[in-house]
């Protein structure tokens, strides 16, 4: 976080900076379009409720399940409040 010479309210600003990077993110994320029939993944037919529910949906629930869960596990990191990106 901000220290040492940074102005009243820096910290807030980068924690709305982490925020909203996140969001837009999360937003670009979302699936566009015309959904697809079939998964992209396994093949199986999608629901016509899901293809409703999520317009441009390409993954049955458990491949979206599956590929999410390894998104998860990559680290997302914010370099902007990271003293090591200072230092470089």
């Amino acid at each position: 976080m901000a220290g040492g010479w940074a102005r009243d309210g820096a910290e807030h600003d980068q924690m709305d900076a982490t925020i909203n990077d996140a969001l837009e993110r999360a937003r670009r994320a979302l699936p566009k379009g015309e959904s697809l029939a079939f998964c992209d993944e396994c093949g199986d037919r999608i629901p016509e409720a899901r293809r409703q529910a999520l317009p441009g949906v390409e993954h049955c629930v458990k491949c979206q399940s599956e590929l999410e869960a390894q998104f998860r596990t990559q680290e997302l990191y914010n370099r902007r409040g990271s003293k090591d990106s200072q230092l470089r």
